[in-house]
């Protein structure tokens, strides 16, 4: 199924579950007036490049959550995304609901996604895990087990089924807070809407005073 023929994908944020001791997914990065952009279900053919060079217009870095399966199809745009200097995250092979799988199962998934990244882009790090939809289920201590830390997000704009850029825009600016993961999307859909709206918000945001920084992350 194509990108953009995919249905829209609401996040549903679960409960962290599983074996071993809780891991909590990260949604904030400190209490400054710092924002931390993520962007979900790439990469896109059409809407990565785009954003790629508004991230570069503006010097905003980024954590970009591939999924598997489109990562294998446009490996170049793999290859410019580390070039930039962004951060990657694992999101999976297919964007499946990992929900109710047994631990086995999402580690076999997660390390196939990595590997085909690594395919693109050799010894890539990929410090980062998202579970599709938000639905976690026992992908936390799996991720970490990995050597990946869970990401979730303070502020999601509902970009998954587009509002109109200015809605988008308005939703960010009054959404965010001090050290929010943000979360939005570059591939999954028609996501130009969304690149218009970052375009518009990073220079809103820096006008207030905000900085758009990465996480720290772990070596894996």
């Amino acid at each position: 199924m194509s990108p953009s023929s995919q249905s829209p994908r609401t996040p549903h944020p679960t409960t962290a579950a599983g074996p071993g001791p809780a891991v909590r997914p990260v949604e904030a990065i400190g209490t400054e007036q710092v924002v931390c952009l993520t962007f979900d279900d790439g990469p896109h053919p059409v809407h990565t490049p785009r954003l790629l060079d508004v991230l570069a217009a503006h010097e905003a870095p980024a954590v970009f959550f591939l999924q598997g399966d489109q990562a294998g199809r446009h490996p170049e745009l793999v290859r410019r995304i580390t070039a930039a200097g962004h951060l990657l995250g694992n999101h999976g092979m297919h964007h499946d609901d990992m929900s109710g799988w047994a631990a086995s199962r999402i580690a076999s998934d997660l390390l196939q996604t990595t590997a085909v990244i690594r395919q693109a882009v050799p010894h890539a790090q990929v410090p980062w895990f998202r579970a599709p939809y938000g639905a976690w289920g026992q992908s936390p201590p799996v991720a970490t087990a990995l050597g990946m830390r869970p990401m979730g997000w303070r502020l999601a704009v509902g970009d998954w089924d587009p509002p109109g850029t200015g809605e988008l825009v308005r939703r960010l600016t009054e959404g965010v807070v001090p050290g929010a993961v943000v979360l939005l999307h570059d591939g999954g859909g028609d996501r130009s809407q969304t690149v218009d709206a970052v375009d518009h918000v990073i220079p809103a945001l820096r006008a207030q005073g905000w900085r758009f920084v990465l996480p720290d992350h772990p070596a894996n």
